[in-house]
């Protein structure tokens, strides 16, 4: 049963090889198994690749059947196709465009496979890669705050720097009106007099200012830093919002080229390995000896391709023939009297009937 199945694979006539020998059959069956195996590695690799791009195993798995039946079917009908001739020459020409098939089918069977076993490394590059993506993301996307917050940052060092120069211009008054009371400094007469009045009534009118420039810039600072607060929660949601991208960042066209950045060499000899088996039953066909099956094979093709070309000599000599006796019984009727009579006859009705059309029709204008 299995047998019969791996030689329905292979895509050769069962009907022949029924009358074959087992040697013959067993040939053909390990070239459809070969077929079939091929087929189910590359649904099987073409579902691990689909699944990273859908993430949904039912979906994976269906476009895998598919895409592994598609490539079976192609692999079935490229090894039918190949035909043993008696020139290794014109074999090698007749398998040469499907040789090239194949290596185009290797490449896509084994690139999925690829990134199933070097998984591990493939993560490591990506999470460097998602590493790099994060902080180059903080960058630019600081890029559009930081301005805005040194600026209010500046604002707040200003404001402070008013309210630090007035308390330093009122302490000046404090100490001058406070020498002045004590005969240190100013007049230096001991005692609160006038002078002293009028600079402690200075240092009151400073110390006024200042309780009220304290009052508004720290007004002014509190709405600068709900500012900078609102701008760094707005800083903070755009980096939580664009992170589930970066770390998203994990499809199949990502993987190829993480894939990329690693050695090829280990690469490249998977790809060889997926190679000799894409083309090891084009191989088997053009390596093995004519067998019993493509004698009865060719027998069958030219036993109908002489049928066809007798069938065709003889239609060609039937059109001849009827052709040669058309020809004589033509020549002989024109030679009656009898058939001459009866043209003359019709061809005079014919031009006496016309002449009474044109003589109506000249009427009718007059």
């Amino acid at each position: 049963m299995l047998k019969q199945f791996f030689i329905i694979c292979s895509g050769a006539d069962t009907d022949i090889l029924k009358d074959s020998s087992i040697g013959e059959q067993n040939k053909y069956a390990g070239i459809g198994a070969t077929v079939f195996f091929t087929a189910l590695m590359a649904a099987i690799a073409s579902s691990y690749a689909l699944y990273t791009v859908f993430d949904n195993y039912f979906a994976a798995i269906g476009f895998g059947l598919v895409w592994g039946l598609l490539i079976f079917n192609l692999d079935r009908f490229i090894v039918s196709t190949i035909k043993k001739r008696n020139n290794i020459i014109d074999e090698l020409i007749q398998a040469s465009p499907r040789l090239l098939l194949a290596v185009i089918i290797a490449i896509v069977i084994s690139k999925p496979l690829e990134l199933k076993i070097f998984e591990k490394e493939i993560n490591q590059v990506l999470l460097k890669q998602k590493n790099e993506l994060t902080l180059a993301n903080k960058d630019q996307i600081a890029e559009q705050y930081t301005p805005k917050t040194e600026a209010l940052k500046q604002n707040i060092t200003t404001l402070q720097a008013e309210i630090t120069t007035k308390e330093t211009e009122v302490n000046a008054l404090y100490d001058v009106y406070i020498n002045e009371a004590e005969g240190t400094a100013g007049t230096n007469l001991l005692g609160k007099g006038p002078v002293y009045k009028e600079k402690r009534e200075k240092h009151d009118a400073a110390l006024a200012e200042l309780q009220t420039l304290k009052q508004d810039n720290k007004a002014k600072i509190e709405a600068t830093e709900a500012e900078i607060a609102a701008l760094k929660t707005d800083y903070d949601t755009k980096i939580a919002t664009s992170q589930p991208i970066i770390d998203g960042f994990d499809g199949l066209m990502a993987r190829v080229t993480a894939l990329g950045t690693l050695p090829w060499l280990p690469s490249f000899f998977i790809f060889l390995l997926f190679l000799a088996i894409e083309t090891s039953p084009i191989f088997a066909k053009l390596l093995s000896p004519k067998g019993e099956y493509d004698f009865k094979l060719e027998d069958q093709e030219t036993a109908i391709k002489t049928i066809v070309e007798q069938k065709k000599e003889e239609r060609k000599l039937i059109l001849k023939t009827d052709f040669a006796v058309n020809d004589k019984v033509y020549g002989d009727i024109a030679e009656e009297d009898e058939l001459y009579n009866y043209k003359r006859k019709k061809a005079r009705e014919l031009m006496q009937a016309q002449a009474d059309a044109f003589y109506k029709k000249q009427q009718k204008l007059l």
